[in-house]
């Protein structure tokens, strides 16, 4: 090999070299879990959008990992562990979004299923096992993408640490397109008040 050979073969590699260390400054950093956990609680039948945006900012300022639950309500007539097919297939979209925000956002998630007879006995089940440094939920309003304010109340006599209301204002749900199985994201909107 001659000597211009090898000087065009350094400087191919360093160009290599050089384009490879652009192309990982430019990517955001990979997503760790950390010791800090938002739980974002949600149901199948919609999220809250402004909820969401919340947890994600709240988990991307303190460095942690958003905890997104889904609360599957099992009718009396189900075992808990019954299979239930409606929710999960409202709910996996859903969860979809979720973590394509996250990563967006550069915050890692770790995501659940909690199963209860009601809201709040998934949510006081999830709670009682699953250690979190702040609650985001949601408070209903036209978008019916949240807790009632009973539910609320509830929450703030029954479950212990930081527990952060967001109003909802706004929804991304998802809904049977008439006439065919497949489902398809809508994104509703309530007018301001």
């Amino acid at each position: 090999m001659n000597v211009a050979t090898a000087i065009l073969a350094v400087a191919l590699v360093a160009a290599l070299v050089a384009i490879g260390i652009r192309e990982q400054t430019r990517r955001k950093k990979p997503v760790a879990a950390s010791s800090s956990r938002i739980l974002f609680p949600f149901i199948a039948s919609g999220l809250s959008e402004r909820g969401l945006d919340a947890a994600l900012r709240i988990a991307r300022n303190e460095g942690g990992t958003l905890v997104p639950a889904l609360l599957a309500r099992v009718p009396m007539r189900l075992p808990l562990d019954a299979a239930l097919p409606r929710q999960s297939a409202g709910a996996m979209p859903l969860l979809e979004v979720i973590e394509q925000r996250a990563t967006r956002a550069g915050v890692a998630v770790d995501a659940r299923i909690e199963r209860g007879r009601t809201l709040r006995h998934a949510l006081a089940e999830l709670t009682r096992h699953e250690q979190f440094d702040a609650l985001v939920v949601a408070a209903v309003d036209a978008t019916d993408a949240g807790f009632h304010p009973n539910d609320i109340g509830w929450i703030l006599e029954n479950v212990k640490g930081e527990i952060i209301v967001i109003r909802s204002g706004g929804r991304l749900g998802f809904a049977p397109i008439p006439g065919h199985v497949r489902w398809a994201r809508r994104r509703i909107h309530t007018p301001k008040r």
